[in-house]
């Protein structure tokens, strides 16, 4: 009796199975183009605060350590990391410029592209092992009336010391960092920035 049974009887359903399997392969893929295109975690969150508008860099007069002009043209073109410090340098300085150089130093073959900025609004003497140890960095005296003017995020002035600044290829001041600064955090902002940037 059982050879009378047709053998399509006893063969599971092979097409369900074929298509459970195409399902659970497509599933991942599935799921990053929607995380791409729907949520994008990246796109919407942001550890630095955006300055909008943006604020262009303006006719800062700015000088070098030994006192020669300095073009501000050199600060176009490429990202600018700024913060601003007195000369002195206490320790919260020292972990600024800390942060600064290894933030850069971790976008790896795009750091020619990121340059480091202190601006200096007095004329006291620079500590010589903060020379030596961040040498790189670009040390500029400025003047503090001018300094103030441009950093006026949120209507104030107060604590730009403390902050840590982006400003664009084009020199415009987008972005600040909170007090403080995760470097880590500080590190993905300005890798997606180097990632969508086109120029810089």
């Amino acid at each position: 009796m059982a050879d009378l049974v047709s053998p399509e009887v006893l063969r599971p359903p092979s097409r369900l199975k074929l298509w459970l399997v195409i399902a659970i392969c497509a599933a991942p893929v599935i799921a990053s183009y929607y995380a791409y295109y729907f949520v994008r975690p990246d796109a919407r969150s942001n550890y630095g605060a955006l300055i909008d508008p943006q604020r262009p860099m303006p006719a800062l007069h700015l000088k070098t350590l030994d006192g020669r002009a300095f073009d501000n043209a050199q600060l176009r073109g490429r990202w600018v990391m700024l913060m601003v410090a007195g000369g002195d340098c206490a320790a919260a300085c020292t972990d600024r410029l800390y942060h600064l150089r290894q933030v850069r130093l971790t976008t790896g073959k795009d750091r020619d592209r990121v340059l480091r900025v202190w601006l200096i609004p007095d004329a006291a003497p620079l500590p010589t092992t903060v020379i030596r140890e961040y040498d790189g960095t670009e040390m500029l005296r400025a003047d503090p009336a001018e300094i103030a003017s441009w950093l006026i995020v949120n209507g104030t002035t107060d604590g730009y010391a403390d902050h840590i600044y982006m400003v664009d290829p084009l020199g415009n001041l987008m972005m600040q960092f909170p007090r403080d600064a995760d470097p880590n955090k500080t590190k993905r902002d300005v890798a997606k920035l180097l990632r969508a940037s086109r120029v810089g």
